[in-house]
C-alpha cells in the first residue's frame, strides 16, 4: 500500500512539472487579477459587456487613437478589472467629447473614466467614484523655449476648455487672455508649433506628453492643487453603488497601485512629486 501511495504521489509531482502554466485571464493586453463575477452588476448599459467612457487622446491612460485600436493604459486596465469583477469578458471603449462628457450629455455607459478631476461643480451633475489618483497642475513648455514661474503670468498659455486647468489658469494665475483648445491634441500640437508658449494641465497628463515628444516639450514645474481622479458614473444609476465597491476593492487589495507602477511610473520615468512646486 506504501509503495502504491509513493508511486501515485510521484506520478503527480511529474504531471504537475509537466502540465503548462494556466493561461493568465486577458482582456485585451490586461491581465485581470480578480475573481470573474465576484461582485456582479445585474444591468449594465449594453447586455453582456462593460461600457466605458473617454475623451481621447489620453496617452498612458489609454493607448491608441481610436477605441477600437485600444487595448491597454492604466485606466483601460482598471476598466477591464472592474469588467472581469463585474462578471464579463467584454470591455466596449466608446469615444466622446469633453465638454459634453463634463456636462453629461452623454449617455449610453456604464462608466467614464477619462482623468476627471473630483470637483463640487461636477457632482451636481454627475455621481463619481471613489478617488484613485492624486494629480496636482503642471506646467508644459518647449524645451528649447521654456519659461518659469515668473514668465508663465505673461507668457501665451494654453487650456483645455472646461477643465480645471482652464480654471486655475485664470482664476489662480491671473492669465488674463489664455487660448483655449476644444481637446488635449490641439492644446499640445499647438505647443509644439509655437502658437503659445505653455501649456497647463494635470501634471499627470503633462508628463506623458513630455514623454510623447521624446524631450522636446518639458514640464518646468507644477502648481500644488490637492486633486483627485474619480471616475463618473451616469447620475442616480442603479449600478453606482456596486461599481463603487469593486473600485474600492482594487484599492484595498493593491490592484490599482500594481498598475500604477506598470503603466504610469514606467511611462514618464519620473515621480511626479519630483516636479519642483510652483508658486502661484
Amino acid at each position: 500500500m506504501a509503495i502504491t501511495k509513493r508511486v501515485l504521489l510521484a506520478a503527480a509531482a511529474f504531471m504537475a512539472l509537466a502540465a503548462p502554466a494556466a493561461a493568465a485571464d486577458m482582456i485585451g493586453n490586461c491581465e485581470v487579477s480578480g475573481q470573474k463575477g465576484s461582485i456582479p452588476i445585474a444591468a449594465p448599459a449594453k447586455a453582456g459587456q462593460l461600457t466605458v467612457a473617454v475623451s481621447l487622446p489620453a496617452p498612458v491612460w489609454w493607448n491608441g487613437d481610436t477605441p477600437e485600436a485600444i487595448k491597454d493604459g492604466m485606466e483601460y486596465c482598471m476598466a477591464a478589472e472592474i469588467a472581469w469583477r463585474a462578471g464579463y469578458d467584454k470591455l466596449e471603449v466608446v469615444n466622446v467629447g469633453w465638454d459634453a462628457l463634463i456636462a453629461a450629455q452623454t449617455s449610453g455607459w456604464d462608466l467614464a473614466m477619462s482623468e476627471v478631476s473630483i470637483t463640487e461643480e461636477r457632482k451636481k451633475v454627475h455621481d463619481f467614484s471613489v478617488s484613485y489618483f492624486n494629480s496636482d497642475m503642471g506646467v508644459l513648455t518647449r524645451a528649447d523655449a521654456p519659461v518659469d514661474g515668473t514668465t508663465i503670468k505673461t507668457a501665451k498659455v494654453g487650456v483645455q476648455q472646461g477643465t480645471t486647468g482652464a480654471a486655475f489658469a485664470t482664476e489662480k494665475l491671473g492669465v488674463a487672455e489664455p487660448q483655449v483648445y476644444p481637446d488635449q491634441g490641439d492644446m499640445f500640437a499647438a505647443l509644439r508649433a509655437g502658437q503659445i508658449d505653455a501649456a497647463i494641465t494635470d501634471t499627470s497628463i503633462t508628463l506623458a506628453e513630455e514623454v510623447a515628444t521624446g524631450g522636446k516639450s518639458m514640464v518646468i514645474g507644477q502648481y500644488k492643487t490637492g486633486e483627485a481622479y474619480g471616475a463618473i458614473y451616469p447620475k442616480g444609476n442603479a449600478n453606482n453603488a456596486t461599481i463603487d465597491k469593486i473600485m474600492q476593492a482594487m484599492i484595498d487589495d493593491g490592484t490599482i497601485a500594481k498598475l500604477g507602477a506598470k503603466h504610469l511610473a514606467s511611462a514618464w520615468g519620473k515621480d511626479p512629486a519630483s516636479i519642483p512646486y510652483l508658486e502661484p
